[in-house]
């Protein structure tokens, strides 16, 4: 069974991807942040708040929220891609090629800890 705490996320995670969808970005950010606040590991809502956040034009806090994404999980392409995106946006071309080719580089290490697939061709 799902954890109280991780369905509050689910749900208002939820109502923020709802809120994003009718372009409602800084209320989108709230549902998020309480979805934060409910489950801070439900990564989803880290995901949405730094995308709703960057939709509204905050990138310096867009950017925060990734940072804060990449210290909890600092393995995670997806986090230092979502980095690179909220620092492009925000005009910090360097920082954000910086954390693509992190994101690139963490992506190579997951495949590379995947067994090899054998070749079917007979």
């Amino acid at each position: 069974m799902i954890e109280a705490n991780t369905q509050a996320a689910e749900l208002l995670s939820q109502t923020g991807l709802d809120l994003l969808a009718t372009g409602l970005p800084l209320e989108a950010a709230q549902a998020f942040r309480a979805a934060i606040a409910a489950d801070p590991d439900y990564f989803e809502a880290h995901h949405g708040l730094i995308r709703a956040l960057r939709d509204a034009g905050r990138f310096e806090q867009s950017i925060a929220a990734a940072l804060a994404l990449t210290a909890l999980t600092p393995s995670d392409p997806l986090a230092h891609t979502a980095l690179s995106i909220s620092l492009q946006r925000a005009g910090h071309i360097p920082e954000a090629e910086a954390a693509a080719a992190r994101a690139r580089i963490l992506e190579w290490k997951i495949q590379l800890q995947m067994p090899q697939r054998k070749d079917s061709h007979t």
